[in-house]
């Protein structure tokens, strides 16, 4: 199970220095508009680990919010009985995202190619990133931008489980166990400079698979 992420002996994270290029390696190094062309009406967790993000959404994401679903596709797990102001998804499959009822906008768009996000400054109330995390070429860069759309003291919210695509994956990823990934999606906040100290929610269903969640508003 993971743990807590240890808490920072200097607040001046963007001082830390980058990680090495090879972290984000992956066995398939093609275009990732090659992996995504194809429409995948699949979902990659449990039905009751869905449930369990569903919930946890509806304790993090207010209603009225303006949410951005990162790396989105044909489902959302947003509460179905809220109602949001704009649900913003950018993904990579323009059939998976038409078919997701809970978007107001859609962009195909590759952060592994292009990490700057197509939105203005302070569009957004809240971030999303379901169990997606670990495909990310480049994250630093995508949390930055990420915090740079968000409203100052406004939440992004990463969650991920065990499941993954393992070419895709990036390679400090694979090799990382189940605590040592929070703590670098932590070190991800902390690198892009922008967000306050990130905090870990563990929200497994029992017999299912894990739900890990790690939270961090952006910096006032």
């Amino acid at each position: 199970m993971p743990e807590q992420p240890d808490q920072p002996d200097q607040p001046e994270q963007p001082q830390m220095p980058q990680m090495p290029a090879q972290f984000f390696r992956r066995e398939d190094m093609s275009s990732d508009r090659f992996f995504y062309e194809v429409p995948r009406f699949v979902t990659h967790i449990d039905d009751a680990t869905i449930q369990a993000l569903t919930e946890f959404y509806r304790e993090v994401v207010p209603p009225g919010a303006r949410v951005l679903d990162l790396m989105s596709s044909w489902v959302s797990h947003l509460p179905s009985d809220v109602e949001y102001a704009r649900v913003a998804g950018l993904g990579m499959n323009q059939e998976e995202l038409r078919d997701n009822p809970q978007l107001t906008d859609r962009v195909v768009h590759d952060l592994n190619t292009d990490p700057v996000l197509p939105y203005e400054a302070a569009s957004f109330d809240v971030a999303l990133c379901a169990v997606s995390v670990q495909y990310l070429v480049q994250p630093v860069d995508v949390f930055r931008e990420v915090g740079r759309v968000l409203a100052p003291g406004g939440t992004f919210v990463v969650t991920f489980s065990h499941r993954m695509f393992p070419t895709k994956a990036v390679e400090v990823w694979r090799q990382l166990g189940p605590a040592d990934r929070v703590r670098l999606v932590a070190s991800y906040f902390g690198l892009a400079g922008n967000f306050d100290e990130p905090v870990f929610v563990d929200r497994s269903p029992p017999d299912a698979d894990p739900l890990w969640c790690v939270v961090a508003q952006r910096s006032e």
